[in-house]
């Protein structure tokens, strides 16, 4: 009969060390799909962010007394590009300030380009058009960067939570990571008054 119990317990030992193992390496391989979305991310900013000077020196040709509107392009970019976060730094806290520093970019940007609408000549200037839809391009790339991290930390998230496997999440430190959300105010339709 004993041998029937030690059976028993190498049996149950095994599968559990092979559940601990498999569950282990799928929250590793999601840790690092996270990663690479964060990275995604990151890489669309960061083409962004070298857009700008390209853009503002074209703009700055043509409209030199808007100054303020150019410096306050400068000032959001450099505050973006301070911003050093990495995916395992990430706290709904510190995403948030990453992206009100990302939003100040995209604001200052904006009232870059309605400037820009006051210079006929600068709307025709091919230097121009073409920085402007790159950075068309660049915002449309970050907001699919953004919704690829979200689709893959929503992955990673539920795996973290789901039972058993919460269990071995908790024992090796896997934690859930946060969501890019809508900015404050999103909901609500811009006033155009003409």
């Amino acid at each position: 009969m004993k041998k029937w119990i030690w059976i028993a317990v190498a049996a149950i030992a095994t599968i559990a060390v092979i559940f601990l193992y498999a569950t282990y390496n799928r929250f590793v391989n999601r840790d690092e799909a996270v990663k690479n979305a964060w990275a995604h991310v990151e890489t669309q900013y960061q083409r962004r962010a070298d857009l700008i000077p390209n853009l503002v020196n074209t703009v700055k040709g043509y409209a030199a007394h808007e100054r303020s509107t150019l410096e306050a392009v400068t000032e959001a970019r450099a505050k973006a590009t301070s911003i050093d976060l990495t995916v395992d730094e990430l706290t709904p806290e510190r995403l948030e300030a990453y992206q009100e520093a990302q939003s100040q970019v995209r604001s200052a940007l904006g009232r870059l380009l309605a400037v820009a609408e006051r210079y006929p000549d600068l709307k025709a200037n091919q230097n121009f058009l073409e920085l402007q839809a790159q950075l068309e391009g660049t915002e449309n790339r970050i907001a699919v960067a953004r919704k690829d991290f979200n689709e893959t930390a929503q992955a990673y998230n539920v795996a973290v939570r789901r039972f058993p496997a919460n269990i071995v999440a908790g024992i090796f430190g896997f934690r859930q990571k946060p969501y890019f959300e809508a900015a404050a105010g999103a909901e609500t339709a811009p006033k155009v008054e003409f």
